[in-house]
């Protein structure tokens, strides 16, 4: 029987601020304010309506509900019980429909080989102990010629000023604790992750924050947050 790829210290921290997922004044605002950015990326890239799509581990389902709201067939996993409790609710309030799965991303690849059109693991990478199985697992789920996209943090001196003393301290953007530098992964190694689970990289583009503004952006500049589009051939 595998180990389960997963910290249990990450999911009670997320667990216990699952309540406040859905208030974008929370914990919670930065995904709030980047969600449309990163929707839009993602949809100008897969072409989202109509298609089959897994996001794991989807949390309070921010990403997951906006997906289905541009047309998408949407089922997303977590592994936090209560912040999939939210997401179900939140259903409710906005009228979207996603099919939430309390399971892991190894798990579920073993169940649903090559079963979506595209997979999304956007802002979760840097939270589980071997990075490299959620990868090959979402390899795994996504079907030849699908599109599997993430997101994560790049692990320099610049990512630790501005994602843990500037967000989490200065800013106060995050509460203090939400990210672990030796987890930030570096793009070299999250392509050579993907190419290890044969998926071909497509683009690597920066997310980037602006104090003054107030505003998210994408760029080039990759320092400290980036998002991956790969795909699996067909």
């Amino acid at each position: 029987m595998s180990t389960l790829n997963a910290d249990p210290a990450e999911l009670q921290k997320f667990s216990e601020l699952a309540h406040r997922w859905w208030d974008p004044a929370s914990e919670f605002r930065p995904l709030h304010e980047i969600n449309p950015l990163r929707l839009g990326w993602i949809d100008g890239k897969a072409a989202l309506a109509g298609k089959k799509v897994l996001d794991v581990g989807c949390g309070g389902g921010i990403l997951a509900e906006s997906m289905s709201a541009v047309g998408a067939d949407v089922t997303g996993i977590d592994l936090s019980e209560k912040a999939l409790s939210v997401a179900r609710l939140h259903l409710f309030e906005s009228g979207h429909k996603v099919d939430y799965r309390l399971v892991s991303a190894e798990a579920f690849a073993d169940e649903n080989p090559a079963a979506f059109d595209v997979v999304t693991c956007m802002e979760m990478l840097e939270h589980v102990p071997d990075p490299a199985s959620t990868i090959a697992a979402c390899a795994r789920l996504v079907k030849p010629g699908g599109h599997v996209f993430f997101s994560t943090l790049n692990r320099n001196l610049k990512s630790y000023v501005f994602a843990i003393i500037g967000a989490e301290y200065v800013l106060k953007l995050l509460p203090a604790g939400t990210h672990e530098y030796a987890k930030f992964i570096k793009p070299s190694e999250l392509t050579r992750y993907c190419r290890q689970a044969r998926l071909d990289t497509q683009e690597l583009i920066g997310m980037s924050y602006n104090p003054l503004t107030k505003v998210y952006s994408l760029g080039r500049d990759t320092d400290v947050n980036y998002l991956l589009h790969t795909r699996r051939p067909g």
